[in-house]
Parts: structure tokens; C-alpha cells; sequence
């Protein structure tokens, strides 16, 4: 990290400081490591720590991808597939679409995103709202046969 060269009652030091966490800090002496502490007060951040969940691919959507065109493809939730906001919403419950439809325009990272079906069916539920903000892995539409 940093180096830093000291003079105590006349001896010269060559220290490198390679870690410094809360008010422990790893020290390197003339080639000798030692963990230090420190003392002074440790100031907490105002900022959260961001954690975010992890988003795994749907069963849904590989079983669309594996069926033989002619049969059905079963229910399937399509989702978010990133953070935003819904525009537009293209369907109601009942409609009929088919794969490649648009169905939803979300704003994301100042862009305008269409959200289109991943398999043919009929809109079982609509789970937004114009206007709501999503998370990525958020279901939004659920498209059954």
C-alpha cells in the first residue's frame, strides 16, 4: 500500500503498511510483519453496505426452450432483467401473444427497454403497474398456455 521510512532513537525503519481495517493495520518492519492497532476512534460510514441477491435463470424459461414446437409450453413468468422503471404496459389479462411480442417498455439506465415474450400463450396476471420500479428478477408478466 504505502511505505513509509522512520528514525526512532536513531535507528532507521523501512515500514510498508499493506492492510489497514477498522483500527487493526498490518504492518511490514524491515521485512517483518506485525498487526498494530490503533487507537482512535472508528468512525462509521452513513452509507449502507449494498447487498445484493443473486438471480438465477428460470426453469420456465428452459423448458420453453427444450418442448417441440407443437406442444404446449406451459406457464412462464417473464422477469425483470434488469433494475427500472415501467413506461408502458402493451397487455391485459386474457391476451393472447406470441413469442418475440412486446409486452412492456422499462426505463433503465436512462433507456428505453422492450420487454418481449419468451414463449407463446395467454397473459395469466400482469404483476406491475405503470410507473413501479423493479428490481432485477422481478416478475412482471405471467404467461400461461
Amino acid at each position: 500500500m504505502k511505505k513509509y521510512k522512520f528514525t526512532i532513537q536513531g535507528n532507521q525503519y523501512d515500514v510498508e503498511l499493506k492492510n489497514f481495517e477498522d483500527n487493526i493495520a498490518e504492518i511490514e518492519v524491515n521485512g517483518s510483519t506485525y498487526e498494530v492497532e490503533i487507537h482512535r476512534e472508528v468512525k462509521t460510514t452513513k452509507t449502507p453496505k449494498l447487498v445484493r441477491s443473486a438471480v438465477y435463470p428460470t426453469a420456465e424459461s428452459d423448458k420453453a426452450k427444450t418442448s417441440k414446437p407443437s406442444e404446449s409450453k406451459g406457464a412462464g413468468a417473464l422477469k425483470a432483467p434488469l433494475p427500472g422503471t415501467i413506461l408502458s404496459i402493451a397487455v391485459k389479462v386474457g391476451d393472447m401473444v406470441k413469442s418475440g411480442d412486446n409486452l412492456i417498455v422499462m426505463e433503465a439506465m436512462k433507456m428505453e427497454n422492450n420487454i418481449k415474450a419468451n414463449i407463446e400463450g395467454k397473459i395469466i396476471a400482469v404483476k406491475v403497474n405503470v410507473g413501479d420500479s423493479v428490481l432485477e428478477g422481478d416478475v412482471l408478466v405471467e404467461i400461461g398456455s
